[in-house]
């Protein structure tokens, strides 16, 4: 049975660690109340006592599933042709034309409970693997992929967020998609209908927004018409935008703009907090002015950023500016968020030949728990969430730290968890559940 309330020695509540913190789970799998300074002696029968600290779970906010079964595959190089992002992707595509509604399934559900062992507690799925190897519909469910997706996550016990892609054309200077892309072609139309498919299932913790593949694979008369068909709906709009040069350059090509420029500045298609973008790897600075003035938040993929070779994006003017972060797992190569927030700190580091670039003393010395509270914050928006953390209205979702070892501990379990691996999640909990005990699998795929 799980308990009705929960008690920590430390708690990382309001954006700091509170001790002796007591913390209420409602019928509905929210925080009902949050406590600190709450002695264990004066605790209210069936609450459970924690030997370690506990932190909100985080927010994976980019993931392709499938690409699970392409993680570690593609690390040779067989000849003295340069190796980039768009071979990478040619390989990946092959994979992709294999993989049937039932091998989905499977892959997402070892996934996903890696995911829940690294931290995550709700995933946000950019999905476009949606048809047949033919490109024909599945029939009789068109959306049966990501039923297979929905069905992996409620099984796993993670939440999901699940973004049925708006997906029609190859390249700036194609009409079509390419043949090896059949399966993910789709109509603003089909977006809506994969949406409010999802919808309808009614499955617990799981819901939908969209998303545009990239400025690249879908026209400008189709992304305004996703967007009015969308309309006011409060859910997540996520998009891939200037991940890589050769994009970037392609854009300015074919438009006269850089991708964000063009996405701040084009008509018809107004920014908001409900959007999200992807990577955003190769921005300006006037760029990142004009995302924090519209509220957008940017998802950062540090791992995959630096297993394709993207390159880094401009953390410390993205936070200057107060952009929403958050951070996602995409290609699989990495799938814990303290392995994200190590990375996304040291190739900072390594660059600006610096240490702690993302601390903003005297207000948050520790860089951790900077990136953390961001990319919780961040998180939360990416998933269509109102409220998220340890707070009173938001789901009741945390990640019981190891006991840390010695006599005395770190100083902070958070600085130790992200740069000095000292300690794991001994617990986790989704919704108020408590989730079984996951190992995190290192065979290959």
């Amino acid at each position: 049975m799980n308990p009705s309330a929960l008690w920590a020695p430390r708690a990382w509540v309001g954006g700091q660690w509170q001790s002796d913190v007591l913390l209420t789970i409602g019928g509905d799998g929210r925080w009902a109340d949050v406590r600190p300074q709450t002695p264990r002696d004066t605790l209210p029968a069936r609450t459970e006592c924690l030997a370690g600290p506990l932190l909100p779970g985080l927010v994976n906010a980019h993931s392709h599933a499938f690409q699970r079964a392409f993680a570690g595959h593609a690390e040779r190089r067989e000849s003295a042709t340069q190796d980039s992002f768009w071979t990478w992707r040619d390989r990946m595509y092959a994979v992709a034309l294999t993989l049937t509604p039932e091998a989905l399934h499977g892959i997402a559900l070892d996934l996903y409970r890696e995911l829940l062992a690294g931290g995550y507690t709700q995933v946000c799925e950019f999905h476009y693997l949606h048809h047949r190897a033919d490109g024909t519909r599945h029939a009789p469910d068109p959306w049966a992929m990501a039923r297979a997706l929905a069905d992996a996550a409620v099984q796993a016990g993670i939440g999901l967020t699940l973004l049925p892609v708006l997906y029609e054309r190859a390249g700036f200077a194609h009409d079509s998609l390419r043949d090896d892309q059949r399966r993910f072609a789709t109509t603003p139309e089909d977006v809506i209908a994969a949406r409010d498919a999802v919808r309808r299932w009614a499955l617990p913790d799981v819901d939908a927004g969209v998303a545009i593949h990239s400025l690249r694979a879908a026209s400008p008369a189709s992304i305004r018409r996703l967007l009015g068909l969308v309309g006011d709906d409060p859910a997540p709009i996520h998009i891939h935008v200037a991940e890589q040069t050769a994009e970037v350059d392609d854009c300015l090509a074919h438009t006269g703009q850089r991708p964000v420029a063009w996405l701040l500045g084009h008509a018809g298609i107004a920014l908001d907090r409900r959007w999200q973008l992807v990577h955003a790897t190769h921005t300006l600075p006037s760029e990142v002015s004009g995302i924090a003035a519209c509220g957008a938040g940017v998802v950062i993929c540090p791992t995959t950023e630096a297993n394709l070779g993207d390159g880094i994006p401009d953390l410390p003017g993205l936070l200057s500016a107060g952009v929403p972060l958050s951070v996602g797992s995409d290609s699989q190569v990495g799938r814990q968020w303290p392995e994200e927030l190590r990375w996304l700190e040291y190739a900072q580091r390594l660059t600006r030949r610096e240490r702690n670039v993302a601390a903003d003393p005297p207000r948050q010395a520790s860089t951790a728990a900077r990136l953390f509270e961001a990319c919780l914050q961040g998180g939360a928006a990416a998933a269509g969430f109102k409220r998220s953390g340890l707070q009173p209205g938001a789901r009741a979702d945390a990640l019981m730290l190891s006991p840390p070892r010695g006599p005395a501990g770190p100083a902070d379990p958070l600085d130790a968890l992200v740069f000095a691996a000292d300690s794991g999640f001994a617990q986790r909990w989704v919704a108020g559940r408590r989730a079984p005990a996951i190992g995190v699998t290192h065979s290959a795929s």
